[in-house]
């Protein structure tokens, strides 16, 4: 049984997939399955079992699995570490964010950083979902995700940094656009450019309507809120979307957002493996964007009062 054995098994679970994993590690399938299969005749048991769509662990196999994930994501941090002491003030941060993420949350923070940090180097991986940014977490090839705060995950911490209130982006000449705010009802039979449906954003929109009894249609889904607010800027449709920070209608006037405070707000903020096993470096970052954030949530709230 070899580290590498249980580095490959350990992905093979998470993925569910031995050709998956084949892929990502650039090898053949019969070499992946080999490590599983050497395992299995090490330990006895089967650790492995075919479903219509992949694979997944067996009782046995999700007892390994539990103890290699965390052995290996510890050892990994480890290493992260020593490689950082032996570079001085130097090292990296690994960063897993959406497509808009850092334009949104991180742009001025990151500059701070910067220029208080010059010799750590940011890297920032772009995923899909929330559930990918856990996924890379868990394989210890991220350190911090920014996401959305959702439900416990096993192995993972989440912080929440800021609470992002609900606003309805309409074109200027809509009925709804000149209100001060709006009530969820007033949405009802809107048609909505919407996320689609493995977003826990959209996800957490969804109940949201549907807790409050508003039914609402969708004839285009896209992939971020951002391509969202540019169809409703072309005229294209009208959306509902979280005030990120800095979140400002366009200058010519064409887009109106409104608040609809029924929809509860959007908690986000960071997910981390574990908070007190993360260098000096990256809970630096991590405090500096959420210092950003809860600045800007602050002076948009008062901008907000002041125009009130």
């Amino acid at each position: 049984m070899t580290l590498d054995d249980l580095r490959v098994f350990v992905a093979v679970c998470r993925t569910g997939s031995l050709s998956g994993v084949a892929r990502e590690l650039g090898r053949t399938q019969s070499a992946v399955s080999q490590h599983v299969k050497r395992l299995e005749r090490e330990t006895g048991v089967g650790l492995l079992e075919r479903r219509p769509r992949g694979v997944a662990p067996t009782e046995a196999g999700r007892v390994l699995y539990e103890a290699a994930a965390d052995g290996i994501g510890g050892l990994d941090r480890a290493l992260r570490r020593l490689a950082d002491l032996a570079v001085g003030d130097g090292g990296s941060v690994r960063v897993g964010t959406g497509g808009a993420t850092v334009r949104h949350f991180m742009a001025g923070a990151i500059v701070g950083f910067r220029r208080r940090h010059p010799h750590v180097s940011l890297e920032f991986r772009t995923e899909t979902s929330t559930r990918r940014c856990f996924d890379a977490l868990l394989a210890s090839t991220l350190d911090l995700a920014w996401v959305t705060i959702g439900p416990p995950v096993p192995g993972i911490e989440q912080r929440p940094v800021v609470d992002l209130p609900w606003v309805l982006a309409v074109p200027a000449d809509h009925p709804l656009a000149d209100r001060p705010a709006v009530d969820a009802t007033d949405l009802t039979g809107l048609h909505l450019v919407r996320l689609p449906p493995n977003s826990l954003s959209g996800a957490r929109l969804d109940a949201a309507f549907h807790a409050l009894g508003v039914r609402v249609g969708s004839d285009t889904s896209v992939a971020d809120w951002d391509t969202a607010l540019l169809l409703a800027e072309l005229g294209l449709g009208h959306t509902v979307v979280p005030a990120v920070p800095g979140l400002r209608a366009p200058a010519d006037g064409q887009l109106r957002f409104v608040p609809v405070p029924d929809l509860p707000p959007l908690a986000v903020g960071w997910a981390a493996r574990r908070w007190d096993a993360l260098a000096p470096s990256v809970l630096a970052f991590a405090d500096t964007v959420a210092a950003s954030c809860t600045r800007e949530r602050a002076n948009a709230a008062s901008g907000e009062s002041t125009s009130a």
